[in-house]
Protein backbone atom coordinates (compact mmCIF):
# COMPACT_ATOMS: atom_id res chain seq x y z
CA UNK A 1 0.00 0.00 0.00
CA UNK A 2 1.12 3.56 -0.69
CA UNK A 3 -0.01 6.93 0.61
CA UNK A 4 -0.73 9.90 -1.67
CA UNK A 5 0.07 13.14 0.20
CA UNK A 6 1.08 16.73 -0.45
CA UNK A 7 4.68 17.87 0.01
CA UNK A 8 7.07 20.74 -0.76
CA UNK A 9 9.55 19.94 -3.52
CA UNK A 10 12.64 21.73 -4.85
CA UNK A 11 12.53 20.59 -8.46
CA UNK A 12 15.64 22.40 -9.67
CA UNK A 13 18.43 24.64 -8.44
CA UNK A 14 17.40 28.12 -7.23
CA UNK A 15 13.83 27.71 -8.48
CA UNK A 16 10.90 28.49 -6.17
CA UNK A 17 9.62 25.41 -4.37
CA UNK A 18 6.32 23.86 -5.38
CA UNK A 19 3.55 21.86 -3.72
CA UNK A 20 3.42 18.43 -5.34
CA UNK A 21 1.75 15.08 -4.80
CA UNK A 22 4.14 12.66 -3.11
CA UNK A 23 3.80 8.88 -3.00
CA UNK A 24 4.91 7.42 0.33
CA UNK A 25 5.24 3.62 0.71
CA UNK A 26 4.27 1.64 3.78
CA UNK A 27 7.25 1.03 6.06
CA UNK A 28 9.56 -1.88 5.34
CA UNK A 29 11.89 -3.60 7.80
CA UNK A 30 13.41 -1.09 10.21
CA UNK A 31 11.27 1.78 8.88
CA UNK A 32 8.41 3.86 10.32
CA UNK A 33 5.67 5.97 8.76
CA UNK A 34 5.19 9.31 10.54
CA UNK A 35 2.10 11.51 10.39
CA UNK A 36 3.88 14.89 10.44
CA UNK A 37 2.29 17.49 12.73
CA UNK A 38 4.78 20.36 12.45
CA UNK A 39 8.03 21.16 10.65
CA UNK A 40 10.31 24.18 11.06
CA UNK A 41 11.75 26.10 8.11
CA UNK A 42 15.52 25.75 8.52
CA UNK A 43 18.45 27.35 6.64
CA UNK A 44 19.56 23.87 5.60
CA UNK A 45 16.38 23.47 3.53
CA UNK A 46 17.22 26.72 1.77
CA UNK A 47 20.75 25.41 1.10
CA UNK A 48 19.20 22.32 -0.55
CA UNK A 49 16.92 24.51 -2.67
CA UNK A 50 19.93 26.59 -3.76
CA UNK A 51 21.95 23.51 -4.71
CA UNK A 52 24.55 24.17 -2.02
CA UNK A 53 24.35 20.66 -0.50
CA UNK A 54 24.42 18.49 -3.62
CA UNK A 55 22.73 18.18 -7.01
CA UNK A 56 20.40 15.26 -6.27
CA UNK A 57 17.26 17.12 -7.36
CA UNK A 58 14.34 16.88 -6.89
CA UNK A 59 14.46 17.29 -3.10
CA UNK A 60 11.64 16.66 -0.67
CA UNK A 61 12.43 19.47 1.76
CA UNK A 62 11.89 19.73 5.51
CA UNK A 63 13.59 17.92 8.36
CA UNK A 64 13.00 19.82 11.64
CA UNK A 65 9.81 18.00 12.57
CA UNK A 66 7.59 16.24 15.08
CA UNK A 67 4.66 13.92 14.56
CA UNK A 68 2.96 10.64 15.44
CA UNK A 69 3.91 7.12 14.38
CA UNK A 70 1.23 5.82 12.00
CA UNK A 71 2.78 2.47 11.06
CA UNK A 72 5.94 0.48 11.77
CA UNK A 73 7.85 -2.04 9.71
CA UNK A 74 9.15 -5.46 10.62
CA UNK A 75 11.68 -5.53 13.44
CA UNK A 76 10.90 -2.06 14.83
CA UNK A 77 11.00 -2.12 18.64
CA UNK A 78 11.88 1.38 19.92
CA UNK A 79 8.60 3.02 18.87
CA UNK A 80 5.06 1.88 18.27
CA UNK A 81 1.90 3.16 16.56
CA UNK A 82 0.60 6.28 18.31
CA UNK A 83 3.92 7.40 19.81
CA UNK A 84 4.73 11.12 19.61
CA UNK A 85 8.20 11.52 18.12
CA UNK A 86 10.78 14.10 17.09
CA UNK A 87 12.59 13.32 13.85
CA UNK A 88 16.39 13.40 13.72
CA UNK A 89 18.99 13.02 11.01
CA UNK A 90 21.57 11.07 13.03
CA UNK A 91 20.12 7.61 13.58
CA UNK A 92 23.23 5.94 14.96
CA UNK A 93 24.30 2.55 13.64
CA UNK A 94 25.78 1.14 16.86
CA UNK A 95 28.61 -0.62 15.06
CA UNK A 96 30.97 1.90 13.42
CA UNK A 97 34.29 2.90 15.01
CA UNK A 98 32.74 5.97 16.69
CA UNK A 99 29.86 3.97 18.17
CA UNK A 100 32.25 1.19 19.23
CA UNK A 101 34.36 3.75 21.12
CA UNK A 102 31.33 5.02 23.05
CA UNK A 103 30.98 8.20 20.99
CA UNK A 104 27.78 7.54 19.03
CA UNK A 105 27.15 11.27 18.49
CA UNK A 106 29.99 11.02 15.93
CA UNK A 107 28.42 7.98 14.19
CA UNK A 108 29.88 7.58 10.69
CA UNK A 109 27.19 5.26 9.31
CA UNK A 110 23.82 6.74 10.28
CA UNK A 111 20.62 5.10 9.04
CA UNK A 112 17.97 6.36 6.61
CA UNK A 113 14.88 4.69 5.18
CA UNK A 114 15.78 2.31 2.34
CA UNK A 115 12.59 2.76 0.33
CA UNK A 116 12.16 5.88 -1.79
CA UNK A 117 9.34 8.39 -1.74
CA UNK A 118 8.44 9.52 -5.26
CA UNK A 119 6.45 11.94 -7.37
CA UNK A 120 3.33 10.58 -9.08
CA UNK A 121 5.31 9.84 -12.25
CA UNK A 122 7.73 7.63 -10.30
CA UNK A 123 10.56 10.17 -10.03
CA UNK A 124 12.53 9.34 -6.89
CA UNK A 125 12.87 12.12 -4.33
CA UNK A 126 15.92 12.97 -2.25
CA UNK A 127 14.66 13.69 1.29
CA UNK A 128 16.45 16.60 2.99
CA UNK A 129 18.90 15.20 5.57
CA UNK A 130 17.37 11.78 4.97
CA UNK A 131 14.01 12.91 6.37
CA UNK A 132 11.83 15.04 4.04
CA UNK A 133 9.17 16.45 6.38
CA UNK A 134 7.45 19.29 4.50
CA UNK A 135 4.89 16.62 3.74
CA UNK A 136 1.80 15.21 5.43
CA UNK A 137 3.41 11.81 5.98
CA UNK A 138 7.04 10.77 5.71
CA UNK A 139 9.03 7.54 5.79
CA UNK A 140 12.16 7.36 7.97
CA UNK A 141 14.41 4.80 9.62
CA UNK A 142 13.37 3.65 13.08
CA UNK A 143 16.31 5.41 14.72
CA UNK A 144 15.30 8.72 13.13
CA UNK A 145 12.14 8.86 15.26
CA UNK A 146 12.73 9.60 18.94
CA UNK A 147 9.83 9.11 21.36
CA UNK A 148 9.18 12.05 23.73
CA UNK A 149 6.45 13.30 26.07
CA UNK A 150 3.22 13.50 24.00
CA UNK A 151 2.04 16.54 26.00
CA UNK A 152 4.68 18.73 24.32
CA UNK A 153 3.62 21.13 21.57
CA UNK A 154 4.70 19.70 18.19
CA UNK A 155 5.35 23.26 16.97
CA UNK A 156 8.09 23.66 19.58
CA UNK A 157 9.25 20.06 19.96
CA UNK A 158 10.11 19.63 16.29
CA UNK A 159 12.69 22.42 16.49
CA UNK A 160 14.93 20.12 18.52
CA UNK A 161 15.24 18.10 15.31
CA UNK A 162 17.89 20.48 13.96
CA UNK A 163 18.63 24.15 14.67
CA UNK A 164 17.71 24.46 18.33
CA UNK A 165 19.48 21.19 19.18
CA UNK A 166 22.54 22.38 17.25
CA UNK A 167 22.75 25.54 19.35
CA UNK A 168 21.91 23.97 22.70
CA UNK A 169 24.39 21.18 22.06
CA UNK A 170 27.14 23.55 20.92
CA UNK A 171 27.02 25.13 24.38
CA UNK A 172 26.30 22.13 26.59
CA UNK A 173 27.78 19.14 24.75
CA UNK A 174 30.61 20.53 22.61
CA UNK A 175 31.54 23.61 24.62
CA UNK A 176 31.05 21.98 27.99
CA UNK A 177 29.62 25.18 29.46
CA UNK A 178 29.17 24.88 33.23
CA UNK A 179 28.14 26.82 36.30
CA UNK A 180 29.83 30.19 36.62
CA UNK A 181 31.30 30.17 33.10
CA UNK A 182 31.45 33.14 30.76
CA UNK A 183 30.21 32.66 27.19
CA UNK A 184 30.09 34.76 24.04
CA UNK A 185 27.85 33.80 21.11
CA UNK A 186 28.55 35.35 17.72
CA UNK A 187 25.35 35.40 15.68
CA UNK A 188 21.96 35.57 17.39
CA UNK A 189 19.70 33.82 14.92
CA UNK A 190 17.96 30.54 15.72
CA UNK A 191 21.11 28.50 16.37
CA UNK A 192 22.91 31.29 18.21
CA UNK A 193 19.98 32.02 20.49
CA UNK A 194 19.67 28.32 21.21
CA UNK A 195 23.34 28.38 22.25
CA UNK A 196 22.52 31.30 24.56
CA UNK A 197 19.59 29.35 26.02
CA UNK A 198 21.87 26.35 26.47
CA UNK A 199 24.50 28.43 28.25
CA UNK A 200 21.86 29.83 30.59
CA UNK A 201 20.50 26.33 31.23
CA UNK A 202 24.01 25.11 32.09
CA UNK A 203 24.50 27.88 34.66
CA UNK A 204 26.77 30.36 32.86
CA UNK A 205 26.74 33.70 34.68
CA UNK A 206 28.07 35.96 31.91
CA UNK A 207 26.43 35.37 28.51
CA UNK A 208 27.26 37.84 25.75
CA UNK A 209 25.29 37.98 22.50
CA UNK A 210 27.01 39.51 19.46
CA UNK A 211 25.22 40.48 16.25
CA UNK A 212 24.79 43.37 13.81
CA UNK A 213 20.98 43.35 14.09
CA UNK A 214 19.37 45.00 17.13
CA UNK A 215 16.23 42.89 16.70
CA UNK A 216 18.25 39.68 17.05
CA UNK A 217 20.08 41.11 20.05
CA UNK A 218 16.73 41.79 21.69
CA UNK A 219 15.80 38.15 21.07
CA UNK A 220 19.12 37.14 22.64
CA UNK A 221 18.24 38.94 25.87
CA UNK A 222 14.98 37.04 25.97
CA UNK A 223 16.85 33.73 25.89
CA UNK A 224 19.27 34.65 28.66
CA UNK A 225 22.00 36.97 27.34
CA UNK A 226 23.27 39.13 30.20
CA UNK A 227 25.02 41.51 27.79
CA UNK A 228 24.62 42.34 24.09
CA UNK A 229 27.02 43.87 21.56
CA UNK A 230 26.14 45.36 18.19
CA UNK A 231 29.38 44.64 16.35
CA UNK A 232 28.59 47.24 13.69
CA UNK A 233 29.05 49.87 16.39
CA UNK A 234 31.56 48.36 18.86
CA UNK A 235 34.63 46.16 18.51
CA UNK A 236 33.25 42.92 19.99
CA UNK A 237 36.62 41.54 21.08
CA UNK A 238 37.52 44.66 23.06
CA UNK A 239 34.06 44.85 24.62
CA UNK A 240 34.06 41.16 25.57
CA UNK A 241 37.41 41.65 27.31
CA UNK A 242 36.00 44.64 29.19
CA UNK A 243 33.10 42.51 30.38
CA UNK A 244 35.40 39.71 31.58
CA UNK A 245 38.04 41.66 33.56
CA UNK A 246 40.32 41.80 30.52
CA UNK A 247 40.49 38.02 30.16
CA UNK A 248 38.04 36.93 27.51
CA UNK A 249 35.34 34.28 27.83
CA UNK A 250 35.62 30.64 28.81
CA UNK A 251 33.65 29.55 25.74
CA UNK A 252 33.21 31.47 22.46
CA UNK A 253 30.60 30.08 20.07
CA UNK A 254 30.54 31.07 16.41
CA UNK A 255 27.02 30.51 15.03
CA UNK A 256 27.32 32.22 11.64
CA UNK A 257 29.98 30.38 9.65
CA UNK A 258 32.13 33.34 8.54
CA UNK A 259 35.94 33.57 8.80
CA UNK A 260 35.73 37.10 10.21
CA UNK A 261 33.47 36.16 13.10
CA UNK A 262 35.46 32.99 13.77
CA UNK A 263 38.57 35.13 14.17
CA UNK A 264 36.69 37.38 16.57
CA UNK A 265 35.59 34.36 18.58
CA UNK A 266 39.18 33.09 18.68
CA UNK A 267 40.57 36.33 20.07
CA UNK A 268 37.63 36.87 22.44
CA UNK A 269 38.31 33.71 24.48
CA UNK A 270 40.35 33.45 27.64
CA UNK A 271 43.63 31.53 27.87
CA UNK A 272 42.85 27.81 27.74
CA UNK A 273 39.32 28.71 26.63
CA UNK A 274 37.27 26.93 24.01
CA UNK A 275 36.08 28.08 20.58
CA UNK A 276 33.10 26.19 19.14
CA UNK A 277 32.17 26.47 15.46
CA UNK A 278 28.52 25.60 14.88
CA UNK A 279 27.82 28.02 12.00
CA UNK A 280 28.14 26.30 8.63
CA UNK A 281 30.84 27.82 6.36
CA UNK A 282 30.93 27.70 2.57
CA UNK A 283 33.38 25.16 1.08
CA UNK A 284 35.75 27.82 -0.30
CA UNK A 285 36.18 29.79 2.94
CA UNK A 286 39.54 29.97 4.73
CA UNK A 287 40.63 31.25 8.15
CA UNK A 288 43.99 32.88 8.82
CA UNK A 289 45.27 32.87 12.40
CA UNK A 290 48.77 33.50 13.79
CA UNK A 291 50.20 30.04 14.46
CA UNK A 292 51.89 31.24 17.64
CA UNK A 293 48.51 32.44 18.97
CA UNK A 294 46.99 28.99 18.44
CA UNK A 295 49.87 27.52 20.42
CA UNK A 296 50.18 30.26 23.03
CA UNK A 297 46.51 30.53 23.96
CA UNK A 298 46.07 26.81 24.55
CA UNK A 299 42.56 25.54 25.03
CA UNK A 300 40.53 23.95 22.27
CA UNK A 301 39.15 24.74 18.83
CA UNK A 302 36.11 22.54 18.22
CA UNK A 303 33.46 22.00 15.58
CA UNK A 304 29.97 21.01 16.69
CA UNK A 305 28.06 18.53 14.50
CA UNK A 306 24.35 18.68 15.31
CA UNK A 307 25.31 19.90 18.76
CA UNK A 308 27.16 16.58 19.31
CA UNK A 309 23.77 15.28 20.37
CA UNK A 310 22.56 11.77 20.94
CA UNK A 311 18.84 12.06 20.15
CA UNK A 312 17.78 9.10 22.30
CA UNK A 313 19.49 10.76 25.28
CA UNK A 314 19.01 14.47 24.64
CA UNK A 315 15.55 14.85 23.10
CA UNK A 316 13.51 13.35 25.98
CA UNK A 317 15.59 15.22 28.57
CA UNK A 318 15.21 18.57 26.82
CA UNK A 319 11.48 18.05 26.29
CA UNK A 320 11.13 17.33 30.01
CA UNK A 321 12.92 20.61 30.78
CA UNK A 322 10.59 22.37 28.33
CA UNK A 323 7.54 20.88 30.04
CA UNK A 324 8.91 22.04 33.41
CA UNK A 325 9.22 25.60 32.11
CA UNK A 326 13.02 25.59 32.24
CA UNK A 327 13.61 25.74 28.47
CA UNK A 328 11.65 28.18 26.31
CA UNK A 329 11.22 26.29 23.05
CA UNK A 330 8.02 28.23 22.30
CA UNK A 331 10.12 31.40 22.11
CA UNK A 332 11.78 30.14 18.92
CA UNK A 333 8.46 29.90 17.05
CA UNK A 334 8.07 33.27 15.32
CA UNK A 335 5.04 32.29 13.26
CA UNK A 336 2.89 29.33 12.29
CA UNK A 337 2.32 28.88 8.56
CA UNK A 338 0.65 26.54 6.10
CA UNK A 339 2.52 24.14 3.85
CA UNK A 340 2.01 26.44 0.87
CA UNK A 341 3.83 29.30 2.61
CA UNK A 342 7.32 27.76 2.70
CA UNK A 343 8.75 29.82 -0.18
CA UNK A 344 7.79 33.09 1.50
CA UNK A 345 9.16 31.75 4.80
CA UNK A 346 12.54 31.30 3.10
CA UNK A 347 12.53 34.97 2.14
CA UNK A 348 11.58 36.05 5.67
CA UNK A 349 14.44 33.95 6.99
CA UNK A 350 16.89 35.52 4.53
CA UNK A 351 15.74 38.98 5.66
CA UNK A 352 16.27 38.06 9.31
CA UNK A 353 12.63 38.67 10.22
CA UNK A 354 12.03 35.37 12.03
CA UNK A 355 13.75 32.90 14.29
CA UNK A 356 11.61 30.06 12.94
CA UNK A 357 8.57 29.82 10.75
CA UNK A 358 6.86 26.52 11.52
CA UNK A 359 4.56 24.63 9.15
CA UNK A 360 1.55 23.23 11.02
CA UNK A 361 -0.22 20.29 9.41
Amino acid sequence: MTHKVQGIIALEKNAPVSLETVIVPDPGPGEVLVDVQACGVCHTDLHYRQGNINDDFPFLLGHEAAGVIEAVGEGVTSVTVGDFVILNWRAVCGGCRACARGRPWYCFATHNAQQKMTLEDGTELSPALGIGAFVEKTLVAEGQATKVNPEASPLAAGLLGCGVMAGLGAAINTGGVGRGDSVAVFGCGGVGNAAIAGAALAGATTIIGVDIDDRKLEWAQGFGATHIINSRQIDPVERIRELTDGNGVDVAIEAIGLPETYQQAFFARDLAGTVVLVGVPAPDMKVELPYIEIFGRGGALKSSWYGDCLPSRDFPMLIDLYMEGKLDLDGFVSETIGIGDVEEAFHKMERGEVLRSVVAF
